[in-house]
């Protein structure tokens, strides 16, 4: 699965994950007290995660998706996004 970035240092930029369930932010775990991306949306083909969205820290929910959408990121992978709590 590929995960994808909006907003901060790596916006636009992306990775991939490994398994079948992306982490709630990213990185993972630093340990620093850092500011992580936080996991907005998912993108599912066929029932399988195959991207996952991240917005920076300072970016509220909509412009994350907003941002995700003028992208292409579900229609790049062929899979609807959807909101994640």
């Amino acid at each position: 699965m590929r995960a994808l970035f909006v907003g901060g240092t790596i916006d636009n930029s992306e990775l991939d994950l490994e398994g079948s369930e992306p982490p709630r932010h990213y990185p993972p775990e630093t340990g620093s007290g850092q500011s992580r991306y936080r996991l907005h949306a998912l993108g599912r083909r066929d029932g399988t995660v195959v991207c996952a969205v991240y917005g920076a820290p300072d970016l509220d929910r909509a412009e994350v998706l907003r941002v995700s959408d003028e992208r292409g990121h579900g229609r790049r992978f062929g899979a609807g996004l959807e909101e994640v709590d």
